[in-house]
This record gives C-alpha cells, sequence and structure tokens, in this order.
C-alpha cells in the first residue's frame, strides 16, 4: 500500500511538470517569445558566457606565454649582441692605447741620435730581489749585453746576460744591483742611480754634500757609464738629507712605471767608450 501511494505521488509530480512544460511552452511573454524559450535561451547563454569566458581567458594566457617566449629570446640575442660589442669596444681602446704608445716610441727613436731597436715585453721576473722583464728581440736582431734599453717615458734598464736568438732579458733600473751612471739636470751634479727597495724607489749616491740638489730636481743620465746615452730621463728628486759622510742621501722617484711596461726601445749604440767588462756600471 505504502509502495502504491510513492508510485503516485512520482506519478503526480511527473505530470505537474509536464503540463508546466506545455503551459511554458504556449505561454507568451511581451516580447512575443514563449516562456519555455526565455527558460531555455537564458540558460545556454549562461553557459555560452561561461564557455566564452573560459576559451577567453585560455586564449590570452597562451597569447601572453607566446609573446613573453619571442621577448626572451630577443633578450638573449641583445644581451650576446652586448656582449660581443663590449668585447670589441675594449680591444679597440687596447689598440688606440697600444698606439699611442707606439707613436710616443717612434717621436723618441726620430728624436735621439743613436740607432735604436723597438722591441716588446713578453714576460716578466715578479723576484723582488733581481728584478727583470723579457723582451721578444734577441741575438738574430744584433741585440748584445749591456745595451740600454730605454722607453719614452724614460730609463728601463740594460740587456742582461746573453740574449736568446729571439729574446733578451732586461735588468730594470730599480734591481737591487742595477745602476747608471746620472746628473742632476738643473746643476749638473753627478752621482750613480741605483735600485733602492727593488720595488718603486731610487737612491741617487756619491752625491756631494756641497751638491746643489733640492727635491723636484730632474735626475737624467750622464752617460759617464757606458750603456745608458746622456739626458734620458731617470726620475725625479723626492728627498733630500746630508749625509754622515762626504755624501748626501739622494731620493728619487722613476719616471717609468715598471709595472706598466709593454713597449720599450734597445739602444744599438753605445754612447761613446765600449761598456766596462762586467757589464755592472
Amino acid at each position: 500500500m505504502l509502495d502504491i501511494r510513492r508510485r503516485t505521488g512520482y506519478l503526480f509530480v511527473v505530470v505537474m511538470l509536464a503540463q508546466l512544460v506545455l503551459i511554458s511552452a504556449q505561454v507568451q511573454t511581451r516580447t512575443g517569445a514563449t516562456v519555455m524559450h526565455t527558460v531555455v535561451l537564458t540558460a545556454f547563454a549562461g553557459i555560452q558566457r561561461a564557455t566564452s569566458t573560459t576559451v577567453e581567458g585560455a586564449r590570452s594566457v597562451w597569447v601572453r606565454y607566446v609573446s613573453l617566449t619571442d621577448v626572451e629570446q630577443q633578450n638573449e640575442q641583445l644581451r650576446r649582441q652586448l656582449a660581443e660589442l663590449s668585447v670589441e669596444l675594449q680591444r679597440q681602446r687596447a689598440r688606440a692605447l697600444k698606439a699611442g704608445r707606439l707613436q710616443l716610441l717612434l717621436d723618441l727613436r726620430e728624436a735621439i741620435a743613436p740607432r735604436t731597436l723597438a722591441a716588446e715585453v713578453i714576460a716578466g721576473d715578479p723576484t723582488a730581489f733581481f728584478r727583470t722583464v723579457t723582451i721578444n728581440r734577441g741575438a738574430r736582431d744584433d741585440v748584445r749585453p749591456d745595451m740600454a734599453v730605454i722607453s719614452a717615458a724614460g730609463v728601463v734598464g740594460r740587456v742582461f746576460g746573453e740574449p736568446a736568438p729571439h729574446a733578451a732579458r732586461v735588468q730594470l733600473l730599480i734591481d737591487l744591483n742595477a745602476g747608471a751612471g746620472a746628473a742632476i739636470e738643473r746643476s749638473r751634479a753627478g752621482g750613480v742611480v741605483v735600485g733602492d727597495d727593488g720595488k718603486t724607489s731610487l737612491r741617487m749616491e756619491y752625491v756631494s754634500n756641497l751638491a746643489d740638489v733640492v727635491p723636484g730636481d730632474i735626475v737624467v743620465t750622464s752617460g759617464l757609464d757606458g750603456i745608458y746615452p746622456p739626458g734620458f730621463v731617470i726620475g725625479t728628486v723626492t728627498a733630500v738629507t746630508r749625509g754622515t759622510g762626504l755624501y748626501r742621501d739622494v731620493r728619487v722617484r722613476p719616471s717609468v712605471d715598471f709595472s706598466l711596461v709593454e713597449e720599450v726601445l734597445i739602444v744599438l749604440e753605445a754612447p761613446g767608450a765600449a761598456p766596462p767588462q762586467g757589464g755592472t756600471p
């Protein structure tokens, strides 16, 4: 009995829904469309809006992704081009600086009387007590021991030992065992310039306490050592003190920055007399 009532209830609900559908299909709204048509149209319009929104969002995301991928590729290409241009700029700057140094050497070469030979520094010796560099000229280029080596800034040093066919060692003037005959350009007071600390300083020895020497004086080669031609700049006097004996204590700042020497000139002709035996002035 209970099951029959339940079935009757279900049937009643179905009949009522069918009646509503039929009425909706017959009843018209003010616009002339049936209620059923309006309800169905409204439902499908909502579905279409949701579908359209979803599709448009997905398309927008895809477009942005593709655009970002293209932008990233363009940025990567621009970064590579910037790196290449930076390297080329550094290369051109290095060439310009080298051209300027070579022009200074050429001007110096034309200004001095002795024959000279251009060379490049290809290696250095970091030892503090024996400062040398290696140049790319040797015996095949008529380079011999004790030839003077100069730069546009001033005196660099001398060829030390027997050169190889295409290379030679140069003892820098700041070496503790190096030396050069020198004079004060202003007063012509003479002495010998030697390495002081093996790094950046020079000392002028055998300058009389009676000599006219003051800070700021220019020290040049005298030519009396038989190695360095006279008149080349060695450095500038930085301090002068009266010694305990016959000679002053004179400190000299080199005109050459020995850590930056790259191109030099080798003086192929000795200034007058032959170099002394043993090679040390």
